[in-house]
C-alpha cells in the first residue's frame, strides 16, 4: 500500500427485503419533524411512499415534503430544501429515490444553515462546512451513485451552465441508509443501465491509476467481475434479486471510498460529463459510457500495464503473440462492446449535445491530475469530437 490512509465511514446499513422495518426504531434518534426529499411519480406508483409515510405517522413526525428532485438536482432545489428546513425547524432530511434524491439531500443539510452563499463557499471553493449540519437518512430505489454511503453531493447551477460536485466529510454523509433491491425492480431500464454504468465508471476512475501493487486494486476487480456478471443476469430478469441485489452492493461499496484505499484516483471522465450533464441534462451513467471510450483510447499509453491488466484480468483478453498496445486496445474494445451489450448511446448526439457545446463543455471541464494524463482542454475537446 503506497499511501498512508485514515478510513471512516459512519453510515449504518440496514440491506435487504425487511429494510425498511429498521425506519422506525432510526426515526427514534431524532426529533418531530421530517424532510421527505423524493423524485416525481415512481415512489408513489411503487407503494413505496405509502409504506414511509405510514412509518413516519406511527412515529408521530411531523412531515414536510419536497418531491421533484430532478436526475440532475438544480441549485434552486436545493435552496428550497434549505429554505422549507429553516422554516420548519426540521430535525432530520430522509432522501427516498436514488442518487440524485440523496445528493440533493445532503446538500440542502450543509445549505440550510450557511452564512453566505452556499454554492461560492460548498462547490465553488470548497470550504469546510462550519455551520450547522441537518443529519440525513436515506431509502435507496436506484442503484448507481453509491450516494448513500458517502458524503458526494453533485449539484447543477443551472444559470451558470455549471455541474459541479463536492465530498464532504462524514459528517455529512447519511446516518442510516435502507437498501432493498427490490425497490429497483420498477426502474425503467434506461435508468438501470445508466446506474450500472455509473458504477463501473466510478471503478474504473479509482482503478486506473498508480503503477503499485496495490490491495485496492485486487479489490476493485473483483467488484467489477461481479457487477459486469451480474448486470447481464439483470438484462434478462431485471427482477432476479440475487442480481439485483448483488448489483446494488457493488454500488454502494464501489463509492463508499474503500474501494479508493491508498490509491491516486483519476475522476476525469466524471469531471468532463458533468459539464455534458450541465448542457444536456442527461442521465449521468449514459454520459460517463460515451465519453469513456474515447476518453481511454487516448489516455492508455500513459498507463499501459493497468490497461493491458484490465484487458487480462476483466475480459480475459489473450495475449499471446499481442504487444502491450494491442492487449489494451483489445481491453478497451471489450469494455465498449460491454456498453453496446447494455444498450447505451454511444454518441454525444443522442444524448442531446450540439457540435456548438463540445468547446463549452471542453473549457469548463474541471481539470484534474490524480489519473494517467492531465489533460489540457484542447485534449477534452478532441476526445469530445471522437464522442460525436
Amino acid at each position: 500500500m503506497k499511501f498512508d490512509f485514515n478510513y471512516y465511514n459512519p453510515t449504518k446499513i440496514y440491506f435487504g427485503k425487511t429494510a425498511l422495518n429498521n425506519l422506525k426504531d432510526e426515526l427514534k434518534n431524532y426529533g418531530e419533524t421530517v424532510l421527505l426529499v423524493y423524485g416525481k411519480n415512481s415512489i408513489k406508483k411503487s407503494g413505496l411512499y405509502d409504506k414511509v409515510i405510514e412509518i413516519l405517522k406511527e412515529s408521530n413526525k411531523k412531515v414536510v415534503e419536497l418531491a421533484g428532485i430532478k436526475s440532475n438536482p438544480t441549485y434552486n432545489q436545493m435552496m428550497e430544501g434549505a429554505r422549507l428546513v429553516r422554516e420548519n425547524n426540521v430535525d432530520l432530511i430522509l432522501g427516498v429515490g436514488g442518487g440524485s434524491v440523496i445528493d440533493c439531500s445532503k446538500a440542502i443539510s450543509v445549505s440550510a444553515y450557511c452564512d453566505g452563499d452556499a454554492w461560492e463557499k460548498y462547490w465553488i471553493n470548497f470550504e469546510e462546512v462550519n455551520n450547522k449540519i441537518v443529519p440525513v437518512g436515506s431509502i435507496l430505489t436506484m442503484a448507481g451513485t453509491g450516494s448513500e454511503m458517502n458524503g458526494g453531493s453533485v449539484i447543477t447551477h443551472e444559470e451558470k451552465m455549471l455541474k459541479n460536485g463536492r465530498v464532504f466529510s462524514p459528517e455529512v454523509y447519511p446516518k442510516f441508509s435502507i437498501l432493498n433491491p427490490e425497490y429497483t425492480y420498477t426502474v425503467p431500464k434506461y435508468q438501470m443501465i445508466s446506474g450500472i454504468f455509473d458504477t463501473l465508471s466510478h471503478l474504473m476512475e479509482q482503478y486506473f491509476s498508480g503503477d503499485d501493487n496495490n490491495t485496492t486494486d485486487y479489490i476493485l476487480e473483483g467488484v467489477i467481475e461481479a457487477l459486469i456478471d451480474n448486470a447481464r443476469v439483470a438484462l434478462k430478469n431485471p427482477e432476479d434479486y440475487e442480481a439485483r441485489s448483488n448489483i446494488m452492493w457493488c454500488t454502494t461499496i464501489g463509492l463508499n471510498t474503500i474501494t479508493g484505499v491508498s490509491k491516486a484516483q483519476d475522476w476525469e471522465v466524471h469531471m468532463i460529463e458533468h459539464q455534458l450533464g450541465a448542457y444536456t441534462d442527461c442521465a449521468h451513467g449514459i454520459g460517463l459510457a460515451i465519453i469513456s471510450i474515447p476518453y481511454y483510447k487516448y489516455i492508455y499509453k500513459y498507463g499501459l500495464d493497468k490497461f493491458v491488466r484490465f484487458a487480462e484480468k476483466i475480459w480475459k483478453v489473450e495475449s499471446k503473440n499481442l504487444t502491450k498496445d494491442e492487449i489494451a486496445l483489445a481491453g478497451i474494445e471489450k469494455l465498449s462492446e460491454f456498453i453496446k451489450e447494455l444498450g447505451i448511446p454511444t454518441t454525444l448526439r443522442e444524448v442531446g449535445a450540439t457540435e456548438d457545446m463540445l468547446p463549452k463543455i471542453a473549457n469548463s471541464s474541471v481539470i484534474l491530475d490524480g489519473g494517467y494524463k492531465k489533460l489540457t482542454p484542447d485534449e477534452i475537446l478532441t476526445i469530445l469530437k471522437e464522442a460525436y
